[in-house]
């Protein structure tokens, strides 16, 4: 079947003739991929800067992004019937036993690091005509989100963060007021760094949540804020503003999310934040740019004003339903906007979009274009 690879130590991305995948257990199910979406870590893996194949296999099939439909299912699949939409996840546990976050199925929280990622790391991707996994790792797309759902996996990182924020903002001695709102402090002001698809689906998460929210982009303005600004989120142009200029226009800033993987931008974000505030990584500092010396000039800020800085890696299947179900409630709220962040190319486009530039907020690669 056809699929699109990258060969790791050739640094070279091809169409290849690769196996197809059967059913070989009972609670296996095989899907149709209708599409994949492309992000930065794509582009990075089709450039060679990282990527692993599978033991033993010269290439790594692409594509951590999917929307497919069941073709097949094993005699044990219950959840699941042939025509069903469903998005698969894209973390696989440790083989190692003592590790007790992969052996209750939260991979996500791996000790040993010895994780697999469809897509990226050791397990083939989604970037192929069909596919077969565990009915464990596929969450069901009502049919009438077949136009956003390949939007579920990065708003599944969103949801992962936002999901610690409120535990974080639990902390604050007047949380307790506030358990009549479900337990959830105010929600004041958000910052996304990066106007990419995962950080402009975690400013609508956060916008539909009530947070006055900005996405702080090194863009100027154009389509994208203007599309952003449509569905009431903020643009802030690093040309035009810095952050603290921002924080003076909006007030304290609570939150900040990066979604952009540039260190400099990332970092200068963090003397921006407000007492108290959280700060999210969602992506690896120091793969685009050399993380700043300067850091630990930040660190004194951290703790006198405890503030609280975690990251967010591929999430679980929990964040995968929560971004079904806001995918939902977007697409009631903004029917017409919502489809606007997608841009369909058929799959023979896959070299140019994987090793170009992105054209919107998300490209996305269509086995049916």
């Amino acid at each position: 079947m056809k699929a699109v690879a990258v060969f790791a130590n050739e640094r070279q991305l091809r169409f290849v003739d690769h196996p197809e995948p059967q059913i070989l257990s009972p609670t296996q199910v095989a899907l149709r991929v209708r599409e994949v979406g492309v992000c930065g870590t794509d582009r990075e893996i089709a450039a060679g800067a990282h990527g692993t194949p599978p033991e033993g296999e010269r290439y790594l099939v692409m594509g951590h992004e999917a929307l497919g439909e069941v073709l097949e299912v094993g005699t044990s699949v219950t959840r699941l019937r042939k025509g069903d939409l469903v998005v698969p996840t894209v973390r696989r546990p440790c083989r190692d036993m003592r590790c007790r976050a992969c052996a209750q199925g939260r991979p996500d929280f791996c000790v040993t690091g010895e994780f697999g990622q469809r897509g990226i790391r050791a397990v083939h991707g989604y970037l192929a005509e069909r596919v077969v996994d565990e009915q464990r790792y596929m969450v069901p797309v009502p049919a009438e989100l077949r136009d956003v759902a390949v939007l579920t996996q990065p708003l599944s990182v969103a949801e992962a963060a936002l999901r610690q924020v409120e535990d974080y903002q639990r902390r604050l001695p007047w949380a307790e007021e506030f358990e009549g709102q479900g337990g959830r402090p105010p929600a004041r002001v958000a910052v996304v760094i990066g106007a990419g698809p995962v950080g402009a689906l975690a400013a609508l998460a956060l916008r539909v949540r009530g947070w006055q929210t900005f996405i702080h982009s090194r863009e100027p303005r154009g389509k994208k804020s203007a599309l952003a600004e449509s569905f009431g989120v903020g643009w802030s142009s690093r040309r035009e503003e810095t952050l603290e200029e921002l924080s003076r226009r909006a007030g304290p800033i609570d939150l900040v999310l990066e979604a952009s993987g540039a260190s400099p931008l990332a970092f200068e974000a963090l003397p921006a934040l407000g007492p108290n505030g959280v700060f999210v990584f969602t992506g690896i500092p120091g793969r685009k740019s050399p993380v700043p010396r300067e850091l630990g000039n930040v660190m004194p800020g951290i703790v006198l004003r405890n503030q609280a800085v975690l990251g967010v890696t591929n999430p679980s299947v929990d964040a995968y339903r929560a971004a079904v179900q806001d995918l939902a409630l977007l697409a009631r709220r903004w029917p017409t906007l919502l489809p606007q962040l997608l841009s369909r190319r058929p799959l023979d486009d896959a070299r140019d979009v994987l090793e170009g530039t992105a054209r919107g907020f998300k490209e996305v690669l269509s086995f049916e274009a």
